[in-house]
């Protein structure tokens, strides 16, 4: 968990400007961390978990601290949800030959 919460702070501090921190599986179930300007998003690849780092989400509150803003984040990540979502994924598989 340690190894997916630095790549997620990563990806989330290394974000020039508004954009996104995602955790995303492709078909197969490969976990994969990205980030996205703007309106981007990470498909086609299925989106699990998904870090909001546009300004209006932490502005008010931690200026210009987006570190602070993650760790609060983090701590409340819905991880059965999560799970539940790449289950899901991982149910859509194609049958392997």
């Amino acid at each position: 968990m340690a190894g997916l919460k630095e790549a997620m702070r990563k990806a989330a501090l290394g974000q020039f400007g508004s954009g996104w921190a995602w955790l995303s599986a492709d078909g197969e179930g490969h976990l994969a961390v990205q980030k996205t300007a703007n309106q981007d998003t990470p498909l086609p690849l299925i989106p699990l978990l998904c870090c909001d780092v546009w300004e209006h989400a932490y502005y008010l509150q931690y200026q210009n601290r987006r570190a602070d803003y993650f760790e609060a984040w983090w701590r409340l990540v819905d991880w059965p949800e999560v799970s539940r979502l790449y289950t899901g994924c991982l149910a859509c598989r194609p049958p392997r030959p």
